[in-house]
């Protein structure tokens, strides 16, 4: 790790102390007390060198974690059933039905169903949104619903007691290869002279690394070794971007050149988000770093926890992430793992909400930055190395990572840390992932290009700041919903616009007692069964007025 001449220097230091203790001990201690003390100074040289020892072979451990890539990604389908149903394993499910949404994982639930019909008997209904799917459970349309673990994320932000509410009754597991090739704009950069950037992504799952899911969090750290800038730039995870598919075969229906949210592209592989967040921002993105949950959570606690300062107006009580968790006052906070995460992940909280959350993330790099450059680290170092080595995965070789290192011992650089977060305006838009409408974010074309601009800037020597930060609020990319889909919800009590069609007016759109259609009179809002019979439309007089 150590430059040529540190190492030099490290390597004369150590046979010269060895000698002189040798020599004092042999020819020169003769009484007691002298040979007791160079004993004790031998000893001593000998932990410092098998300390010395352990931080190496700790570190090399470490490094070959996280560049080993492996060539495989783990797919997991459950079977997942109503808590209290009575269907609490996979034989209980004998010649019942179980919900699919074949559209969405056409591989897995298909490798799923071939497991299970080797043990059971089922019928199928398929289901075209997650809506759909868990409303067929809730409601005992179908006993046991198919799930990719891949989509998990989707179904708690869907619904948060999704998961308490059901169990896993089976698993089935199968493998799918992975793109690990490295492109070559990559090989042409050395980083130690070099500017690059590395797209930092963060997935909301917890475990390894070996399974995809979605972006949660996605920061872009551009570097320039020359003139020791850093400029860290955060997209929000709702951005709705057109998606380059990559490389990776997910098994899973990736929607080339269709908008979707960016945290969506997480879940067909991290080349995927690479490709557009390159694509959008018009940039190239060198290398990239994959982390989770539990990674920050292991690594600020391998920390010792970390503090970080919270401006006035950004107290939080509780966070929405974890209600059991204290939440952070105004002034400096020391947090634990959890609690990093969750002021990491925190948005409901703060009037600003997404924006103010890729400031909090950009917040809590820079102290676990800070912590790692003090003298605790010395003692801390081994438990460290073992949370870093499961923590993340990367595309940058261990050769790279050790050029950078070697930079940082020579120069001891005076890093100057810059930081921007891309803003757009919220609305409702089509999602091809979900077969259904989300939340989403219309980028604002002004902060696209300044973002742009300031990574550019980094990449040619200059400060990003040399770049105005000043947009048009109102310059929102204009999206055509071309997709012009209609939502075929079966009609939940709890959402009272599933089934719409988006481009029609809601006022002539009613319920009929069947959840799985609706029927429309545009006179007098009035609701007709098949054979014409009136049926009472229980949605609009009782509860819901469109």
């Amino acid at each position: 790790m150590l430059p040529l001449i540190l190492e030099v220097a490290a390597i004369v230091i150590i046979i010269v102390l060895s000698l002189i203790l040798f020599l004092f001990y042999n020819f020169i201690a003769k009484r007691p007390i002298s040979r007791f003390l160079s004993a004790f100074l031998i000893l001593a040289l000998t932990a410092v060198y098998g300390a010395g020892n352990y931080y190496i072979f700790k570190t090399n451990e470490m490094f070959a974690s996280v560049t080993n890539l492996t060539d495989q990604m783990t797919n997991t389908i459950s079977v997942v059933t109503l808590n209290g149903s009575g269907y609490d394993s996979l034989e209980s499910l004998n010649n019942m039905t179980l919900g699919t949404i074949t559209s969405q994982d056409p591989e897995g639930t298909q490798k799923a169903l071939d497991d299970i019909s080797s043990k059971i008997t089922v019928e199928t209904v398929d289901y075209t949104t997650f809506n759909d799917l868990y409303y067929a459970l809730y409601t005992d349309q179908v006993q046991g619903i198919i799930l990719n673990e891949t989509f998990r994320g989707i179904v708690f932000e869907m619904d948060p007691d999704a998961n308490n509410m059901t169990s896993v009754v089976n698993q089935t597991v199968y493998y799918t290869k992975r793109e690990t090739k490295t492109d070559t704009v990559k090989d042409s950069v050395n980083v130690a002279t070099e500017p690059f950037t590395i797209l930092i992504s963060g997935n909301d799952s917890y475990g390894g690394l070996t399974s995809n899911s979605r972006s949660d969090s996605n920061m872009l750290v551009t570097v320039n070794p020359s003139t020791h800038t850093v400029l860290m730039t955060s997209i929000p995870r709702d951005y709705y971007e057109k998606i380059q598919c990559g490389d990776t075969d997910t098994g899973l229906a990736c929607p080339q050149d269709e908008r979707d949210k960016l945290t969506h592209s997480g879940l067909y592989g991290i080349d995927t988000t690479e490709k557009t967040i390159e694509e959008f921002l018009d940039i190239t993105i060198n290398y990239h770093v994959r982390v989770n949950f539990s990674s920050l959570t292991n690594l600020v606690d391998a920390l010792g926890g970390i503090d970080v300062f919270v401006e006035e107006g950004l107290a939080v009580e509780q966070f929405n992430a974890d209600w059991s968790l204290q939440g952070v006052t105004e002034g400096w906070n020391h947090l634990d793992g959890k609690r990093a995460l969750a002021f990491a992940r925190e948005r409901y909280a703060y009037t600003d909400g997404d924006a103010q959350r890729v400031k909090n993330q950009q917040i809590v790099i820079q102290a676990m930055i800070s912590k790692i450059a003090s003298p605790e680290m010395i003692t801390r170092f081994g438990d460290f190395m073992d949370a870093l080595s499961g923590a993340f995965e990367t595309n940058m070789s261990s050769d790279e990572i050790l050029s950078l290192v070697r930079y940082e011992f020579t120069f001891f650089p005076d890093w100057q840390f810059e930081s921007y977060a891309l803003v757009g305006s919220t609305s409702s838009a089509y999602s091809p992932t979900l077969g259904d409408y989300a939340d989403v974010m219309l980028a604002n074309l002004d902060s696209v290009q300044v973002a742009h601009d300031k990574i550019q800037a980094v990449l040619d020597g200059e400060s990003s700041t040399s770049v105005s930060d000043t947009i048009d609020e109102n310059n929102i990319e204009v999206i055509e919903d071309s997709q012009n889909q209609v939502v075929q919800d079966p009609g939940y009590v709890t959402d009272p616009y599933a089934g719409y069609d988006y481009s029609q007016d809601y006022s002539t759109d009613y319920y009929t007692e069947d959840p799985n259609q609706y029927y429309t009179d545009g006179v007098n809002g009035d609701v007709y069964t098949e054979d014409g019979t009136y049926s009472e439309d229980i949605y609009y007089d009782e509860q819901y007025a469109c």
